[in-house]
C-alpha cells in the first residue's frame, strides 16, 4: 500500500511553524508577544518562523503602536487555512494508513 502524501505541506513539517498555524487558525489574530510566551521561544526563533510563514502567504502581519509602543498582529490567511487543513489530513490518512 502507498501512501498518499500530496496534502502534506512541507511548511508545516517545522513543529513552530505548526503551532503558529494552529493558534491562528482557532483565534482572529495574535500579537508577537503573545505567541512568543505561548509557545515559549526565542524572539528570533518566533520571527524567522513567522517571517517563513509570511512569505509563503499562510499569514498576514499588521503593525500598529499601542499607547506609543509597536504592536504586531498576526492573522492566517484562506490560503494558510486551506494548507493547515490539508496537512491535518494527511496527518490524519498516515496515521490511519500506518496504526488503522
Amino acid at each position: 500500500m502507498s501512501l498518499d502524501l500530496s496534502l502534506y505541506d512541507k511548511v508545516l513539517e517545522n513543529r513552530v511553524r505548526l503551532q503558529i498555524m494552529s493558534i491562528l487558525v482557532a483565534n482572529e489574530h495574535y500579537d508577537f508577544n503573545s505567541l512568543k510566551e505561548l509557545l515559549d521561544v526565542t524572539d528570533g526563533n518566533l520571527a524567522s518562523n513567522l517571517k517563513s510563514l509570511e512569505k509563503e502567504g499562510y499569514i498576514t502581519v499588521e503593525k500598529s503602536f499601542v499607547d506609543r509602543k509597536p504592536n504586531t498582529k498576526y492573522r492566517r490567511t484562506e490560503k494558510g487555512k486551506k494548507s493547515f487543513e490539508n496537512h491535518l489530513a494527511a496527518l490524519e490518512n498516515l496515521i490511519k494508513q500506518q496504526y488503522g
